[in-house]
């Protein structure tokens, strides 16, 4: 239990007071033998144990009285009916919101969702604490926030809904360095969260270091968990994975692919889809058995006045949650499909051979409708390449390095991407953290053992089929060294796809080439074409008019570049200018769209277990209080009445306790008249 004055709870030793008056007053007399009085001594002896019963009866309420009269003047605290935490007043009260998509799910039968009813009760019970300072910590990226007033938090736009993920790990390492940058006193941090995986991400190994730094803290930190788990029942949510533009006989047409997601199982239905393109509007239906429903390649014919490039709009029927009913797409005429095949100065016979099947396959498109071009380069010429024009660079030399090094460092910064196979004979050189080992042989071949299907390169296509990865044959493969993230593994830990860390754009490391004598990637070409494929996607991307980009970094960074003139907002629910990028819509500058929408993991995250957030704050001052959506009640409330009610009643029976008891026996005989006595 929490006492707002804690200091008054230092006399609770007088709760004895009555004890010692009792003590003091059996002092006050003396016992002596009386004969006349051994009789009634020996009656009274009947009814001892029952007056001794009645007496520490009185004296346990007269005390019980006391004790209430001071726990009422400390100001006790009671957080929730079963959620009680120990502490006093904080000295310090920092607040970390979840804002992201799942948060604005609801209840039914209440209006409010998981956020606003969150932001209430946490206003409600900060400005109950009355903490000495109270600040708020929506993004790690920026300093926290502090408020005058905590009730401002219900309304703030800073603590409002996002599309963005929240970082948790994130929040709490900037929570942990302003506790120690500003030596904040005792400190309790409470968060609103609705404990989404993807936002907690217990898999990070960030958690232990931070577990670790605030065990560490001299002052006292309490953290204080705020849970709304309820998930969402029938919910939908949609998604345009890919859209593009096709023109036929000079009649354009767009064709869309959407994904229709359900938040559990439930019985087969026909969901609406409402589409919205330039002020026209269309509506479909889809089948949706299980849990996800594809509508692949849904034709929307164009005007033929239309611009070139345009936006639009697909909806699903209001549910439990309004921010992923709606998913925001732009489209333009898509920009050729270059691509360069870089070899060595003097290349071999086996990396020409892998040239020859790189360029095959970069050459054919996903769709006839769409060209291809490709040019195989040398490294020297490379500076006289129109890289600006290129979508994708599949590098079969020596990594990049001095003069060479600029204008790839420059491709890959402007979105560009790039795959690195191994040269024939490896030299030392490093690029991006990457440098390549010696070739090793494997006989019998290695067929690869895991690789990511959730994302990246070699995730499943939208149809949820897996890539045959694990059909491949890897005879040779390069080793792998410095910084990357593996895509897919040999046996033995060898990695066969990594991902470089390159900042805006992609770069990737392929540890085998598409040559006889190393692989089957030539001769089993879908992995190598959807890998291959989806890297100029990708780079096409950032040279098209029309970008589809998922809020938060990747968006923010992208509206911060003007070209020429500001971003401004085309569709979608307006946003403080500060948070531009974290909200979804639609943004036009010149003649370039960006269509800004929820990440994918927001729309298939599952709520992560009591037990597994428990873990994460082990050895910790916590505890955790369950939340509503809709829910009216207080999270701190002051109970200081129900101790002055007790004490009445303490009173009450104490009275009840002292009164006289009546005679036994006979009664008593009524006195005669006064004439009669005469």
């Amino acid at each position: 239990m929490t006492f707002l004055q804690p200091l008054v709870l230092a006399a609770l030793p007088l709760v004895a007071l009555p004890l010692i008056i009792h003590l003091i007053n059996q002092r006050r007399f003396q016992t002596l033998p009386w004969a006349a009085m051994q009789f009634l001594v020996a009656a009274k002896a009947l009814s001892r144990g029952y007056s001794r019963l009645r007496h520490w009866l009185i004296m346990i309420l007269r005390m019980a009285a006391v004790a209430a009269v001071i726990l009422a003047a400390g100001r006790p605290l009671s957080r929730g009916w079963l959620a009680l935490a120990g502490g006093g007043r904080p000295d310090t009260a920092l607040v970390i919101v979840d804002r992201s998509p799942s948060m604005r799910a609801r209840d039914p039968a209440a209006p409010a969702t998981k956020l606003d009813t969150g932001r209430r009760q946490l206003a409600d019970a900060l400005a109950t604490l009355a903490a000495s300072r109270c600040l708020l910590l929506t993004d790690p990226t920026r300093p926290a926030v502090p408020l005058d007033d905590p009730r401002v938090i219900a309304d703030l736009p800073a603590a409002g809904p996002t599309d963005v993920p929240a970082a948790l790990p994130q929040l709490l390492q900037a929570a942990f360095d302003h506790v120690r940058e500003n030596a904040a006193g005792t400190t309790e941090i409470w968060i609103c969260s609705d404990q989404r995986s993807n936002d907690w991400a217990a898999e990070d190994g960030a958690w232990a270091g931070i577990r670790d730094a605030f065990a560490r803290l001299p002052q006292q930190v309490r953290f204080q968990l705020l849970s709304f788990t309820a998930p969402a029942a029938g919910n939908l949510s949609v998604r345009v994975p890919a859209v593009r533009v096709e023109g036929r006989a000079g009649e354009r047409s767009l064709v869309v692919t959407v994904t229709v997601t359900r938040a559990d199982d439930g019985p087969p239905a026909r969901v609406p889809l409402a589409f919205e393109i330039g002020g026209v509007r269309s509506a479909v239906e889809v089948e949706l058995a299980g849990r996800e429903a594809v509508l692949k390649n849904h034709v929307i014919p164009l005007d033929r006045g239309a611009p070139p490039r345009g936006w639009g709009r697909v909806s699903v029927p209001a549910d439990a949650n309004a921010a992923d009913n709606d998913f925001y797409f732009a489209f333009a005429e898509p920009p050729p499909r270059k691509t360069l095949v870089v070899t060595s100065t003097a290349p071999t016979a086996a990396e020409r051979a892998a040239a020859e099947a790189l360029a095959l396959i970069a050459g054919i498109p996903p769709a006839k409708e769409q060209g291809a071009a490709v040019d195989t380069i040398t490294t020297a010429g490379l500076a006289t390449a129109a890289l600006d024009e290129t979508a994708a660079i599949l590098w079969l030399a020596d990594l990049p390095t001095g003069a060479v090094a600029e204008p790839m460092r420059a491709f890959i910064d402007r979105g560009g991407q790039a795959v690195f196979f191994p040269p024939d004979a490896p030299d030392d050189g490093v690029f991006l953290g990457l440098s390549w080992r010696s070739w090793a042989a494997h006989a019998p071949p290695l067929a690869p053992v895991s690789w990511r299907t959730d994302d990246d390169l070699l995730c499943n296509t939208l149809a949820g089929a897996a890539l045959p990865v694990g059909g491949l044959e890897v005879s040779r493969s390069c080793g792998l060294a410095g910084d990357y993230v593996p895509l897919a593994l040999l046996p033995g830990g060898l990695a066969l796809v990594g991902r470089l860390d390159a900042g805006r754009g992609g770069a990737y490391a392929c540890a085998t080439r598409p040559e006889a004598r190393d692989s089957t990637l030539a001769r089993e070409g879908v992995v190598l074409y959807a890998l291959v494929q989806r890297v100029i996607d990708r780079g096409l991307a950032v040279l098209g008019h029309a970008r589809q980009l998922d809020a938060g970094q990747p968006a923010e960074e992208c509206l911060a570049r003007t070209t020429g003139t500001t971003w401004s907002r085309v569709a979608g629910a307006d946003a403080p200018s500060t948070e531009r990028g974290r909200h979804a819509g639609v943004f036009a500058a010149d003649d370039r769209l960006v269509a800004v929408n929820r990440p994918a993991a927001e729309d298939a995250a599952r709520v992560l277990a009591d037990d597994r957030v428990d873990g994460l704050f082990r050895g910790l001052s916590w505890s955790r209080i369950t939340g509503t959506a809709g829910s009216p009640d207080s999270l701190v409330q002051e109970i200081w009445r129900t101790f002055l009610i007790a004490m009445l009643l303490a009173l009450v029976a104490e009275g009840i306790l002292c009164l006289p008891q009546p005679r036994a026996g006979r009664a008593a005989r009524p006195a005669p008249p006064l004439e009669a006595a005469a």
